[in-house]
């Protein structure tokens, strides 16, 4: 006769009050490498919780205004516009999305840390809203 084919079942599934509890970590210990893996993982945690920087909406804003710059020089606007017209373009870009690019970061930083419900520090140099 043929034999049945059972599916094997895990043990402990459930308590007293029947919730299915997940069993702890079990087994090998981690590896260097996983160890160093998980500490990178933390490593990126903590940067998206840091206050957004005007440095960094610097650099953002002079990586977009220098290839606007470019898309300029190669005749995104149909005809090749002089250095100096692509050159003052640009800067108003730069001085656009200087202060536009900030507000963003911030916007989504405070979002992002009210979700994790960590404290948003007060900016610095501003006197007390009342």
């Amino acid at each position: 006769m043929a034999q049945t084919k059972r599916k094997r079942r895990s043990k402990h599934r459930g308590n007293a009050a029947g919730s299915v509890e997940a069993r702890g970590r079990t087994g090998r210990k981690l590896t260097a490498a996983e160890q160093k893996k998980a500490s990178a993982a933390q490593v990126r945690d903590d940067r998206r919780f840091q206050a957004p920087t005007w440095k960094g909406a610097a650099v953002r804003a002079a990586f977009a205004s220098i290839m606007l710059f470019v898309l300029f020089q190669i005749g995104l606007t149909g005809a090749e516009q002089p250095i100096g017209a692509a050159a003052a373009l640009s800067a108003g870009a730069f001085l656009l999305y200087l202060p536009l690019g900030y507000q963003v970061d911030r916007f989504f930083w405070e979002r992002r840390m009210r979700k994790a419900g960590r404290p948003i520090p007060p900016r610095r140099g501003r006197s007390a809203k009342k």
